[in-house]
């Protein structure tokens, strides 16, 4: 209980600091996407939390308009709906700052397995179950780290929606688990330190 009253503490004080001080950058975000794709700046998805409750995660704009109703939920590098700004902002991970709202409110964390939908969960809801029982689905990760050039891996493959369901998936569990089952404040910095250092890096 202590624990997890400290992992909370620490989300929303880092996430209201954050949201402070990322509030010109939002604003700049915002009218670049308005400017080049009007309204919504803001992409809203469903994706399993805590416990299997679903809930909306926020982003960035970075795709044309109703671009889940028009191709894969998976995407790769090059795909034709992300926007002139999407590839900015998903190259340098700016499209994912929304998810602080996510964090404030309660649906994330900073830290823990990212969130995922769930026609792509079903294949492997029992370790869902496991994972969103122990832990909240999280900004950033182990596998966000490892896997943080994603799109490029599955840009190379024919069928890039099955091989991210067949392989890529059930390495991402892997970790999540290991995260759900070994996790404490202390390992959520090293990550959230890592996770800074691979987007400035690249």
């Amino acid at each position: 209980m202590i624990k997890k009253i400290i992992k909370r503490t620490f989300d929303v004080v880092v996430s209201f600091i954050a949201l402070i001080i990322l509030l010109p950058l939002f604003i700049i975000i915002s009218t670049i996407i308005f400017i080049e794709t009007g309204f919504p700046v803001f992409y809203k998805q469903k994706r399993l939390g805590k416990n299997g409750k679903e809930f909306f995660l926020y982003k960035f704009r970075s795709m044309v308009k109703d671009a889940d109703k028009i191709g894969s939920l998976v995407t790769v590098k090059n795909d034709p709906r992300i926007t002139r700004s999407g590839k900015f902002l998903r190259k340098t991970k700016l499209d994912e700052l929304p998810q602080f709202f996510n964090v404030l409110k309660g649906d994330m964390s900073l830290v823990g397995p990212r969130p995922e939908v769930k026609k792509y969960a079903d294949f492997y809801m029992e370790d869902f179950n496991y994972i969103l029982s122990k832990v909240k689905p999280g900004i950033t990760d182990w596998a966000s780290i490892k896997f943080r050039h994603e799109e490029h891996i599955l840009e190379s493959e024919k069928d890039f929606e099955t091989h991210y369901v067949n392989e890529l998936l059930p390495k991402k569990l892997t970790l999540a688990k290991n995260y759900a089952d070994n996790n404490n404040l202390f390992i959520d910095l090293v990550i959230l330190i890592k996770t800074v250092f691979v987007v400035i890096l690249n």
